[in-house]
């Protein structure tokens, strides 16, 4: 390991919990200082960020080389993201996880779709809906303890009136969930529409990505079982392009892609007023760069939501979620240092000062 950081300033290690100091020996966080003398690095430091909804390995044609994964990487270690959930990848990324250079990963394996119903090259496609809970078993195992499913899309099978549909019968849906449970592992779920949420409370899903077709009857049954959703409003706001490019072949589509790109912010808005869990999530890979993570935080205050709960929910709330230690006593130090505190304006989070991943300043 490097030499100690003696970190100074305003350490936040939750809600309410701070600290004046702390050391970084050996990769992990003390609050006793070392013997010997320790690099001082000072500001207001968070626990690093974590991004439950990035795909590392994946690019606008499906899968990228392992070098244009390792750049996708950097680019968010770089932007302070130093937890990754990836929500679904088409690359076999369980390399990264042997890089101490690049963020931790939480993998949720492959999107699991269906044929015609998704982005092409992008997820493990299914040809019979049955095979659905034998995939999501199998994707239990090569994973980190997530799944990630595909729950609806377009169906272009029904020309002009063709609109957002579930891909899966809801009894089937269940039978996946549980047999992903059983495995040992939760699921979260792709969700545009307003129809495939009902199957997916009774499924008893474990997380909401995106939720733009959620009501208010969906959200507070989501804050009730205290059901995380991420907004991924980056990804929302091409909505509206989306539309665009449908209009004249699909436009019920595109209609109901415009709507929820209208009451993007209200609906995230919503989530927060009535005590849903907010996750966060930049949807990097495909067609969002990756180091994104800030900017969608940004976007997420612009909605409504305090910066406090933003920064929160980008860092010691995910942690706690995910099972990973934030900022305490022996917990690895991973650890990213601002010049301003970002619990008061989110756009410093842009900047970091420093970023410490496995102990290592970079």
């Amino acid at each position: 390991m490097g030499q100690p950081l003696h970190l100074t300033g305003t350490i936040v290690v939750g809600d309410t919990a701070e600290l004046d100091e702390c050391w970084v020996v050996d990769g992990r966080l003390t609050l006793e200082p070392p013997a010997g003398p320790a690099r001082e690095v000072e500001g207001w430091v968070l626990p690093g960020l974590v991004d439950v909804h990035c795909h590392i390995g994946l690019g606008p044609e499906g899968a990228v080389s392992v070098e244009e994964a390792e750049v996708q990487a950097k680019a968010d270690r770089d932007a302070g993201t130093l937890l990754v959930r990836d929500a679904g990848s088409p690359q076999d990324n369980r390399w990264v996880q042997q890089r101490t250079d690049l963020p931790r990963l939480i993998r949720a394996g492959h999107h699991l779709a269906r044929p015609k119903r998704y982005l092409r090259h992008y997820g493990r496609e299914l040809d019979d809906v049955a095979r659905l809970p034998q995939a999501m078993a199998e994707e239990a195992a090569y994973g980190d303890g997530w799944v990630k499913v595909v729950a609806d899309w377009i169906d272009r099978s029904e020309g002009v009136d063709s609109d957002l549909r579930p891909l899966w019968p809801a009894d089937v849906l269940a039978e996946g969930v549980a047999a992903a449970h059983e495995a040992g592992a939760k699921v979260t779920a792709h969700a545009f529409s307003r129809e495939v949420v009902d199957d997916l409370l009774d499924a008893g899903i474990d997380g909401i990505e995106h939720g733009t077709g959620m009501t208010a009857d969906h959200i507070a049954e989501a804050a009730r079982r205290r059901i995380p959703v991420t907004p991924t409003l980056l990804q929302v706001a091409h909505f509206a392009d989306f539309a665009e490019l449908a209009a004249t072949k699909y436009p019920v589509y595109a209609a109901r892609m415009r709507a929820m790109h209208e009451r993007r912010h209200e609906q995230v808005r919503a989530f927060h007023e009535a005590g849903v869990p907010l996750l966060m999530g930049s949807d990097a890979g495909g067609t969002i760069v990756h180091g994104s993570l800030p900017a969608e935080l940004v976007e997420v205050v612009r909605a409504g939501v305090p910066a406090l709960d933003v920064v929160a929910a980008a860092s010691w709330r995910a942690r706690d979620l995910l099972g990973v230690p934030g900022i305490r006593e022996g917990a690895p130090a991973d650890v990213v240092v601002y010049a301003e505190d970002p619990r008061e304006d989110v756009s410093v989070l842009a900047d970091p000062r420093a970023v410490v991943l496995r102990g290592e300043l970079f």
